[in-house]
């Protein structure tokens, strides 16, 4: 069993300075509520992390799969709740490739392999929230 652990130090008003795995993420509040908008908000990072946890695994799975695109781009759209506390109760993950002949049974492959088996951060939230997903080749 392994522990993640992220310190959050206050830098003042609404601004916290947030270390991740050795690395400085800065986070704040819009100015309607007391920030600066020196950082992004904490729910969007929320989104950024299955962004790029699923992004990691499709990368890596598709190199193992001999699978070479030209770019690759994960959108994750969240839907919050109108009440506090306000939430994510959905997500959808929308994965873009682009390439000379994809092959589209092993792109959904690695995206099943991905949102199936190897993203903790999907893990995690699919007890809490529903998500989709789509794949589009550009």
């Amino acid at each position: 069993m392994g522990k993640e652990i992220v310190n959050s130090k206050w830098l003042g008003k609404m601004a916290f300075e947030a270390e991740v795995s050795g690395h400085k993420v800065l986070i704040d509040a819009g100015p309607a509520v007391g920030g600066e908008n020196r950082g992004p908000r904490p729910k969007p990072l929320m989104l950024a992390a299955l962004g790029g946890c699923t992004a990691m695994d499709v990368i890596s799975i598709l190199g193992k799969m001999r699978v070479e695109v030209d770019s690759f781009n994960v959108i994750v759209e969240g839907d919050l709740t109108e009440e506090h506390p306000k939430h994510f109760y959905r997500m959808h993950v929308i994965y873009e490739f682009t390439g000379k002949d994809l092959p589209l049974d092993k792109l959904r492959k690695a995206v099943e392999m991905s949102e199936e088996k190897y993203c903790g951060v999907r893990a995690t939230y699919k007890k809490a929230l529903e998500i989709t997903s789509e794949i589009r080749i550009l």
